[in-house]
């Protein structure tokens, strides 16, 4: 726990505030105690948050589940306000360690704790259940330990047996590694229901007993995948204990006992509970609840005067202690700033016709490689943002003016959490483009996530259940089609030039990525009654020879590089050709680059086509005047090529600059962080390279799925081909032709 910051109330509708046991983008949770002394956890909303419509929808449903659930073994609501300015629940503190903090302390729990464990959660979940509520996200981190038993926590994504879920259509609810196949294949409502919760307590079990979850660690698709294809891993879990934590962990729900049923079997729920953790644990929970009861009262909040002249913004503390009398008196002028004020610059406008005078400056981050491995395309989306921004600032009838601030995160995934943070902290910052690859779009999101922080991607993809924090008005958001189509334009010209057999040569080494992408392909072709042979190439193996003598054997009228490195696709290349190979060869855009070209040499790269989401924009009519300002900003001859994703940064960019126009002068609001991101849930924008948007019921995924595009390799060069079905066709006329 921290101390209360100067910013803090002192009191929130009768608790007094003691201190701070978290905070995060989305508000802060106090430790408080009630008027009858009584200790709570408070959690606070933000005010931003608050005036989202949806999210505070999401808060009454939270309150409203909270107060429906009055077990022994749930934390119990203490008070709510979800109608205030600044929403608030206040819950029973508990000062014991949760069940993920004793396992990661004292390793596994022992077979009679588990068991007072699991029959206690199952009690609480059976009266949950009976209440006609789904929790959906039981896990080690939401259950607290108490010297009496454990108490279940968070009620957030908490809903009614069968209603409508306020998220998106097909966005996966819950943890990854404790969450149900139903969960995990983010199936519609109906099916998420009371067997989930029990699949959830038999993956809490298996962990309280073994230390390990039953479905291993690693990304996130990784987990999800053996969850719903494989078998948990339950060695260690207590023979006497093995019966039941398999049953509760059954793919099918109707298989799966009762919340009830396992608390039967695991015996009573409300007996005495002493002594039902190892030792070490109840001193643990004693010391924090001694340092809990002992600290002080915060004094009240009073109104200090000041001389100081430069003090012209009190802190929230000041502010809040002013009388009712006052505060509406004032009213009138904080209204008009808050409405005028600009975040970035404090400026209001000249009020006068044309452009104002001190327009204020809102700011686009890029976040990109600069000089790692992606550093040509790193450069790219900094050069073309960079160009959209001027362009914006030279139209006259700009309400605001554009900046762009780029930072250089590596390519390093480590580097990449300390850029997001960078951005989230520099709060003129409205939206970010980039970066260049999954796993650095992976340790920066949470960070724009917490901080409503536009992360827009069009040099990368990464799989949904790569996220934990997506919801119905996400934060993250990648301006392409899904990487998994990537094939698409390449099978396509199979298809049209009547290849019968695909080969998949799936490099493991591109990991759960290879995967989908023979998955795709075999959907796509069996769709079509085309046969597909899959062959996999080890993640540390170099030699290609082997499995391409093995995809050789499959007879293929095509093979397809399953994979995301220029060199290992060069590698099958150079190895296809050595083999006398010369049918049609493919791959997707993460395989085309440079490195490829060199590793598989003129010849062996010769005809193989790729499939993309980014343009050659010196080949699209649309693109004329981009082209030729891009290489005379950027001093290149005048048929140099431009980068890829210099065009695709410059649309998004250009599309962002045009919803947050439209904030100002068509729905009269404030530029800010979260109307930015609420603007982006229908943005929809007819750009350079291609058409922006977004579905309306999963608003997660990109809309216009055929704006993909292919690529051949030609003369040692990649060759834009045009949007993938068109050039499907045309290269069947110049196959026909001979």
């Amino acid at each position: 726990m921290k101390p209360l910051r100067p910013a803090d109330p002192s009191a929130i509708a009768g608790y007094r505030l003691l201190g701070r046991l978290g905070a995060g983008g989305m508000g802060v949770v106090y430790l408080a105690r009630s008027g009858g002394g009584a200790l709570a956890a408070l959690k606070l909303i933000r005010a931003e948050h608050a005036a989202d419509p949806g999210f505070r929808e999401r808060f009454r449903r939270e309150a409203r589940a909270a107060e429906r659930i009055t077990g022994r073994w749930v934390v119990r609501v203490l008070g709510s306000d979800p109608e205030a300015r600044e929403p608030w629940l206040a819950t029973e503190f508990v000062p014991g360690p949760s069940l993920a903090e004793a396992v990661g302390l004292h390793l596994a729990l022992p077979e009679p704790s588990v068991r007072a464990l699991g029959a206690r959660l199952a009690d609480a979940l059976a009266d949950m259940h009976e209440a006609g509520l789904v929790h959906r996200d039981v896990k080690p981190g939401n259950v607290l330990l108490a010297l009496d038993g454990p108490r279940l926590i968070d009620f957030g994504i908490a809903r009614s047996a069968g209603a409508t879920a306020l998220t998106a259509t097909d966005v996966m609810i819950g943890t990854p590694g404790f969450l149900a196949p139903e969960q995990a294949r983010a199936a519609g409502a109906g099916e998420v229901g009371p067997p989930s919760d029990v699949f959830s307590l038999g993956c809490v079990l298996a962990y309280a007993a073994t230390g390990r979850r039953p479905f291993g660690t690693g990304g996130v698709a990784a987990v999800v995948y053996r969850t719903v294809h494989e078998e948990p891993d339950l060695d260690g879990v207590p023979q006497v204990l093995l019966p039941l934590v398999t049953a509760c962990l059954a793919k099918d729900p109707a298989d799966r006992p009762t919340a009830v049923e396992v608390r039967a079997r695991l015996g009573a729920a409300d007996g005495p509970a002493d002594d039902w953790l190892p030792p070490g644990l109840p001193a643990l929970i004693a010391e924090r609840s001694t340092r809990a009861l002992d600290l002080p009262v915060a004094e009240p909040t009073v109104l200090v005067p000041t001389d100081d002249p430069a003090r012209t913004s009190p802190s929230r503390r000041r502010f809040l202690a002013l009388g009712s009398a006052a505060a509406v008196a004032g009213a009138g002028g904080l209204t008009a700033w808050l409405v005028n004020g600009d975040p970035a610059t404090g400026g209001t406008g000249s009020g006068t016709g044309g452009p104002p005078a001190n327009l204020p400056t809102y700011t686009i981050g890029v976040q990109t490689d600069l000089s790692g491995p992606r550093a040509a395309d790193g450069r790219a989306q900094e050069r073309g943002a960079r160009l959209a921004a001027e362009t914006f600032n030279a139209r006259s009838d700009r309400p605001f003016d554009l900046a762009v601030k780029a930072r250089d995160d590596e390519g390093d995934p480590r580097r990449a959490g300390a850029v997001a943070r960078e951005f989230v902290a520099d709060r003129t910052v409205m939206a970010v483009i980039g970066p260049t690859t999954r796993e650095t779009v992976v340790a920066a999101a949470d960070t724009y996530i917490a901080g409503t922080l536009v992360l827009a991607t069009v040099a990368v993809g990464i799989d949904q259940g790569d996220l934990a924090g997506a919801n119905v008005n996400p934060v993250y958001r990648e301006m392409r089609v899904h990487h998994d189509m990537l094939q698409l334009p390449v099978t396509s010209v199979a298809l049209v030039r009547g290849a019968r057999r695909t080969a998949v040569a799936q490099d493991r080494a591109a990991g759960d990525y290879g995967w989908r992408t023979a998955n795709s392909v075999q959907t796509t072709m069996s769709a079509v009654g085309e046969s597909v042979t899959v062959h996999q190439i080890g993640a540390a193996e170099d030699d290609f020879g082997p499995v391409v003598r093995e995809v050789l054997a499959a007879r293929p009228g095509i093979v397809l590089y399953a994979g995301v490195s220029p060199r290992r696709a060069g590698l099958c290349a150079k190895e296809l050709k050595q083999q006398g190979y010369a049918g049609l060869c493919g791959g997707v855009e993460y395989a085309l680059g440079p490195e490829f070209l060199s590793v598989a040499g003129p010849e062996a790269a010769e005809g193989w086509y790729f499939g993309t989401t980014f343009v050659d924009p010196a080949k699209l009519p649309a693109a004329r005047n981009f082209t030729a300002a891009y290489r005379r900003r950027w001093g290149l001859a005048g048929t140099a090529p431009v980068d890829r994703f210099a065009v695709e940064a410059y649309d998004v960019v250009t599309g962002l600059a045009e919803r947050m126009t439209d904030l100002v002068s068509k729905q009269n609001l404030a530029v800010a962080r979260i109307a930015v991101r609420g603007a982006m849930r229908t943005f929809t924008f007819q750009g350079l390279a291609k058409q922006y948007g977004f579905e309306e019921k999963n608003v997660m995924m990109f809309r216009y799925n055929k704006e993909l595009f292919l690529y051949r390799v030609e003369s040692g060069s990649p060759r834009f081909l045009g949007q993938f079905e068109k050039a499907a066709d045309d290269e069947k006329k110049r196959w026909k032709k001979g």
